[in-house]
């Protein structure tokens, strides 16, 4: 038996010549091993998961999720692919304004993929904003789900590590002179947030629909976009307490956040869930616009 570890070489001298103490040693190398595993700094998958992630095997989450109707819809942008920092490709849905990487607006998905429902809310944002490109990333990677189990996956499988190379590249792609904002809902409400804390000094502002915000702090340390979280205040997921801790870090880190809340369930700003809540959303939506309008002027 050999080990390239000194402490596990001392302990495999103590089991293998002194079979006085065998039993008793072996279960001290038993112990020695488990706290170098404890102690490994390979972090887990679900550590590396985006946070909406935790409630991918909820059923009361997923069926807050209808699945989206199919649409016959012809976008306004393009899809590009672009070289990632990571070596691999980035899909984007890109509507290129008159000066493109002037300002510039990040549109992140809901957990079920780029889908024409999240384009044509690209489109409907470039046509509300004026001269912003509008970029809407494909955080799975050519996985667009159709069922609520696919989703569920395709969120768990989704790791920061990837979203933050992602970023990267897009922050690339824009040029380092680019104001950037950045909106999503649900899952992307997550994601837009995590965007504007990466984009530091570069981030002109962060809207989040009943997405799930960072629970650390110290995490909000390089975001320097002011913040607009929607909430609704029937939502059992992102809920009432989520959004007092929000509140809570963000004023413990110096952060300027703005929330709404209102008197609606999760998917509230959706038009094609039961839950839409047309006057909940379209006083949110109004307050989002002209948010992003301040911010991106």
């Amino acid at each position: 038996m050999h080990f390239n570890f000194p402490i596990f070489g001392t302990v495999s001298k103590l089991f293998l010549f002194n079979p006085a103490v065998m039993t008793k040693n072996a279960i001290y190398l038993v112990l020695v091993l488990a706290l170098f595993a404890c102690n490994n700094d390979t972090k887990p998958a679900e550590d590396q998961q985006e946070g909406m992630a935790q409630f991918a095997d909820d059923t009361s989450f997923q069926d807050k999720h209808e699945i989206p109707e199919e649409i016959a819809y012809q976008g306004k942008g393009t899809m590009r692919k672009i070289p990632g920092v990571d070596g691999t490709d980035v899909n984007a849905y890109v509507i290129l304004a008159e000066k493109p990487f002037e300002k510039v607006l990040f549109v992140f998905q809901e957990w079920w993929g780029l889908n024409d429902h999240i384009k044509q809310e690209a489109d409907r944002l470039y046509d509300s904003l004026g001269n912003v490109t509008i970029i809407a990333p494909d955080m799975y990677d050519g996985n667009v789900a159709t069922t609520r189990e696919d989703a569920a996956e395709y969120m768990k499988a989704f790791t920061q590590d990837r979203g933050s190379a992602i970023i990267q590249t897009l922050m690339g792609f824009c040029g380092s002179s680019a104001d950037i904002a950045t909106i999503g809902w649900c899952f992307g409400g997550g994601l837009s947030l995590k965007a504007s804390i990466q984009l530091g000094g570069q981030g002109a502002g962060c809207v989040l629909y009943y997405g799930m915000p960072v629970d650390n702090p110290a995490d909000l340390g390089p975001l320097e976009a002011d913040v607009l979280g929607i909430f609704a205040d029937k939502d059992r997921s992102i809920n009432t307490e989520v959004v007092r801790k929000f509140k809570e870090n963000t004023s413990m880190a110096g952060k300027n956040l703005t929330v709404h809340s209102f008197d609606a369930d999760h998917a509230f700003a959706n038009p094609s869930s039961p839950r839409y809540n047309e006057a909940a959303a379209t006083e949110a939506n109004a307050i989002a616009l002209n948010f992003l309008r301040e911010k991106l002027k």
